[in-house]
């Protein structure tokens, strides 16, 4: 079980950075519909482009943590748990502007790792 753990923690880890510093300037297939870019994409969901930031901050340093916490184990829990609250949030701004599902796709598998990492984590 730790060696899965170890695996979601840097896929987590390397999806995040590859959203928010690779591909933030780029079209995807998992962007809300007719948005070529992650300012186009929070437009879409009524979101500021401060709340943009501020999103991709919390989820890039909460990836960070996550990452971290393959060393420092007392870091997973707030971070694992701040990155389901933000992958809850990002299905609920799809299903809002009515996205077809598939679009969730990311998010839920996200939300999904960070429940998996929350039930088998060793916090301390």
């Amino acid at each position: 079980m730790e060696y899965i753990s170890i695996v979601l923690k840097i896929v987590l880890f390397v999806s995040i950075v590859n959203v928010w510093f690779i591909q933030f300037n780029k079209p995807t297939p998992w962007r809300a519909v007719g948005a070529n870019n992650m300012r186009e994409e929070f437009k879409a969901y009524g979101l500021s482009e401060t709340t943009m930031y501020l999103v991709g901050g919390l989820k890039v340093l909460s990836a960070l943590a996550i990452f971290v916490s393959i060393w420092v184990p007392s870091l997973l829990f707030p971070a694992a748990s701040l990155m389901a609250v933000l992958m809850i949030g990002a299905i609920i701004m799809h299903v809002k502007i009515k996205d077809p599902l598939k679009k969730s796709l990311p998010a839920f598998i996200f939300l999904l790792f960070s429940l998996f990492l929350l039930g088998n984590g060793n916090f301390f």
